[in-house]
Formats: C-alpha cells, structure tokens, sequence
C-alpha cells in the first residue's frame, strides 16, 4: 500500500473516530449518572472538534482522488447527524429538558434535522448552509448547564428547528465563506472556554456559561447580517 493511500485511510479512520466518540456518549446518556451527562457534552465537542479539522486533512491528502470508491462525506453526515442532532437531543430527554409533559417536543428538531440533512443543496458552494445547521449540541449544552423555564426551553427548540427549514444561508466557515477566518478563531476561542466550562476550571461556571453565549449570538447575527446583504 502506497504513502498516500495510507494518509487517506488515516483521515477516513480519523472521521470514524467521532462515531466512537459518539458511542461513549450514548452510552454514558443511557447508563451514567447525572453526572455523567457532562461528560457525555465533553465527548460530543471533542465529536465537533474531529468534524471541524477532518476535511482540511481530507484536502491536504487528496482523500477523494487516492480513495474514490469511499465516500468521505457520506461518512461524515452519518456521524455527524448522530453527534449534532440525534445524541444531544437523547441528553435532553434524560436530563428531562424541557420539562414533565413536553418531552414530544424533542421530536421537532429531530424531524427537522432530518429534513435538513437530506437536502441535496444542504450547502452552497459560497460557504454557507443552508437553514439553521442543526447545532443541537450547542443547544443542548446551554439548556443543560443554564435550565431556563420550560415554556423558554420549548420555545428555543421550536424556533431553531423551525429555522432549519427555512432555506436562509449560515456561515459555514470549514467551506472558507465569508468571515471564515474570524469565526474559526471565535470558534476555537469558544470551544477552550466550553471545554474550560465542562472540566470545572472555569469559575464561577453560571457567568462563563452566560458569557460564552456571545459566540454563538456573534453567529447567528453575521449570519443573518450577510443574508441582507445579499
């Protein structure tokens, strides 16, 4: 096997790596504690990590012209509706977000996502998404960490789940779009102190958490600022 077959099945194994990080997380989610729980967001970033960095290693091995009989990006999609949509969401059922009686909701941004990652023109060739990209996740993490009411928490995964289906354009910095650089360091910024968060060195926890929230509010309103502009 040549050098640069063995790179490419390297980032293939590096892109299953976040099918494993999701598998722990299950598995703490359906098995741990409610302790556990954190730990269970610690492994679906360290999943958003592996999807942030896969396809730049993907483009610097030429993975598609050494392997084209393995689909990268079908991978990639598999892993990532489990590590963005289907695993947060589970983490919200256990931890009983949003609340006794509201459960059902959940389905809402799980159909939704569906929806959205099915689409053939899920991203546009200028670096955007198109509808909201399914961040459950990130979702996931400020309602686990911060339990806003539950008529809010309903409210916030009916809204963004409606706006997936809404065909508006986000940033989608990994594809080099708009303002790519300054969000990828935001972003790396971002993970540190969710990271920081998670492991218990950032203190006192409920103010990070509330500061943190300034990334993603930076997100949504370049987003929705470039969709004007355009």
């Amino acid at each position: 096997m040549t050098k640069s077959r063995i790179l490419a099945w390297g980032v293939h194994a590096y892109t299953a790596l976040g099918l494993l990080l999701a598998a722990g997380a299950v598995i703490l989610i359906v098995q741990g504690g409610d302790g556990d729980l954190r730990l269970a967001l610690l492994l679906l970033l360290a999943a958003g990590v592996v999807d942030c960095t896969d396809g730049w290693m993907a483009r610097r091995v030429r993975v598609r012209e050494v392997l084209p009989q393995v689909d990268g990006r079908r991978l990639d999609d598999i892993i990532d509706f489990h590590t963005y949509v289907s695993i947060p969401l589970l983490l919200l059922w256990r931890a009983e977000i949003p609340g006794d009686g509201w459960s059902w909701v959940l389905l809402l941004p799980l159909m939704a996502s569906a929806y959205g990652f099915s689409q053939v023109d899920a991203k546009t060739e200028d670096g955007f998404f198109r509808g909201f990209p399914s961040y459950w996740n990130v979702v996931a993490f400020y309602l686990f960490l911060l339990m806003p009411p539950p008529w809010l928490s309903v409210g916030i995964l009916v809204g963004f789940a409606t706006l997936v289906l809404v065909p508006t354009p986000y940033l989608n910095p990994g594809k080099g779009g708009p303002w790519s650089t300054l969000t990828l360091t935001l972003g790396a910024v971002w993970a540190l102190l969710v990271l920081g968060i998670l492991l218990g060195v950032v203190r006192p926890e409920g103010l990070w958490v509330k500061v943190s929230l300034a990334y993603p509010a930076y997100y949504l309103a370049v987003s929705w600022l470039l969709v004007r502009r355009r």
